[in-house]
């Protein structure tokens, strides 16, 4: 029976390079889905070898970008309720998911590219994003800063205005107002209020 193929960690270094071309991809591929590769590689500063040796095409490059933004959010979720108060870490946690929406909006012709191709990779799902709300509101609950009962699902319904707004204009402010009404909504009825 053969053995399984240990992943073995990156290199600092391999680490570095690799999150610098996340970084401009997300950039550039916000800005336009057909972004040349070889223009993502020379402005995040790596070789072409370095370049395809993390990302061997262009699917590959856009579902890690996708994912790498969710992971993000994810895991500021437990960052932040381990340094402020579970009604403050949620708030914040919006905000992170708010860039993380106008992102993915930028993103999405070049996930629609990638994914619609026949016989092409399936997008990731929002397990990670679900989980980390799930763990907010849950802290929230406990502490009487929420209503009780609010599920991750009633969560991004409710939140669900913030994919309509054009990451193109001036997002911030509205999408601010949109979020503070969530969470007027879900202090209504808070047992610790």
């Amino acid at each position: 029976m053969p053995q399984p193929k240990k992943v073995t960690p990156l290199r600092s270094d391999a680490q570095r390079n690799r999150e610098r071309i996340l970084k401009v991809a997300i950039e550039e591929l916000t800005r336009r889905a057909d972004a040349p590769l070889s223009a993502i590689a020379k402005k995040a500063g790596v070789g072409q070898a370095t370049f395809y040796r993390n990302f061997p095409n262009r699917e590959a490059l856009v579902l890690e970008v996708y994912r790498y933004e969710m992971q993000q959010v994810a895991e500021a979720a437990p960052q932040l309720l381990a340094t402020r108060e579970p009604e403050q870490a949620l708030r914040e946690w919006m905000d992170h998911l708010a860039r993380f929406a106008m992102t993915k909006v930028g993103l999405a012709d070049a996930i629609r590219l990638v994914t619609s191709a026949p016989g092409g990779p399936e997008k990731p799902g929002p397990a990670p994003v679900l989980d980390a709300a799930g763990l907010l509101l849950r802290a929230n609950e406990e502490a009487g800063t929420i209503r009780p009962g609010v599920s991750p699902d009633d969560f991004f319904l409710a939140i669900g205005g913030l994919w309509q707004v054009d990451p193109h204009d001036d997002w911030q402010p509205r999408v601010t107002r949109l979020l503070d009404l969530v969470m007027d909504g879900l202090r209504a009825g808070a047992p610790g209020r």
